[in-house]
């Protein structure tokens, strides 16, 4: 079962909003990075990197269910193999931008997208990979582009 604070915010979510139609964005939490000049990084060793974090905390991948039968939440925690070759435990989107105006409605849809995470799937975790002007061919971020974890 989910301990009494989830169990509490879960309930609290559904008095107050409604839950087939989500409005505001309770979830998201955007942490904005951006190397330092003349710094690269690798996709390849973030997405590895992420990975395993996201493997290694059980919160990072799980989902919260209520049980009818029982009238109580369920936590589980998802792993590998209840997840098929579509879906990922978390999620790494990649965007471009040329202007501060575009950047800003990124970084304003980060904030308060309320669709980004699904708590119901364990979807609770996502990287978003900025790029300034054009995706890396080299796949390698440098200072102009950013990351946004949520």
């Amino acid at each position: 079962p989910a301990s009494f604070a989830q169990a509490r915010i879960w309930l609290d979510e559904r008095i107050r909003f409604d839950p087939e139609k989500p409005q505001t964005a309770i979830y998201n939490m955007p942490f904005v990075y951006r190397l330092q000049s003349n710094h690269t990084l690798s996709i390849k060793q973030l997405r590895h990197a992420l990975h395993l974090t996201v493997n290694k905390h059980p919160s990072l991948h799980t989902s919260l269910h209520f049980d009818i039968q029982k009238n109580q939440l369920i936590q589980r925690v998802i792993t590998h193999e209840d997840k098929n070759n579509k879906n990922n435990m978390f999620s790494i989107i990649e965007t471009t931008y040329e202007t501060d105006e575009q950047l800003n409605e990124i970084l304003h849809d980060e904030k308060r997208n309320p669709h980004l995470f699904h708590l119901d799937q364990g979807l609770v975790f996502r990287c978003h990979i900025i790029y300034y002007k054009q995706i890396s061919s080299n796949h390698l971020l440098s200072h102009k582009d950013l990351l946004i974890f949520n």
